[in-house]
């Protein structure tokens, strides 16, 4: 950073990932050809979600987890105390496709959630908070809502407006 100028605040880094996002869709991908306007926007969704989630991913790293394994966390958290099983936590989850035993065994290594088996089926795995666990939430939550807070600069009017775009593109079913 040039001497005498000072960061606005702590996101203002630039790397190869922010650099290419803080800029106009066309500029990122190097194209001003769409088919349409929603070809482009369904572009600029898929791009934005992308540029969302590695900044999140970037802002997880330093406290050793990854975006997956703070959902858990989050969805772990919803039913604390109570335990919840992977088949459940697995339907919860924001990428579908994610492989939550694996998730759970690293959060467990990490000693940020435990496991038990139910004693209604003995096949059933359950899992549970700690509260290394929770104490870990509560500080990558704070981190997640400054990023956000950050990132999302909009309205409240037009984030309900957005949301309700958005939640309209996943009701339409093919």
């Amino acid at each position: 950073m040039p001497h005498g100028r000072k960061r606005k605040n702590k996101f203002d880094k630039l790397d190869v990932h922010t650099y290419i996002c803080v800029v106009k869709l066309e500029e990122a991908i190097q194209s001003t050809k769409f088919k349409s306007e929603t070809h482009k926007a369904g572009l600029n969704i898929l791009y934005t979600a992308w540029w969302l989630k590695t900044s999140f991913s970037q802002a997880l790293k330093e406290y050793g987890i990854t975006h997956e394994q703070y959902n858990v966390l989050r969805i772990l958290k919803g039913k604390h105390p109570e335990h919840i099983c992977v088949r459940d936590i697995a339907c919860r989850m924001i990428e579908k496709s994610s492989n939550v035993p694996r998730i759970v065994d690293r959060l467990e290594i990490k000693k940020l959630v435990k496991r038990s088996v139910s004693s209604f089926d003995k096949r059933e795995t359950l899992i549970q908070l700690t509260h290394t666990g929770l104490l870990l939430l509560e500080a990558t939550t704070k981190k997640a809502d400054e990023l956000f807070d950050f990132q999302l600069c909009v309205t409240n009017e037009e984030a309900i407006l957005l949301n309700e775009l958005l939640e309209k593109l996943r009701l339409r079913q093919v």
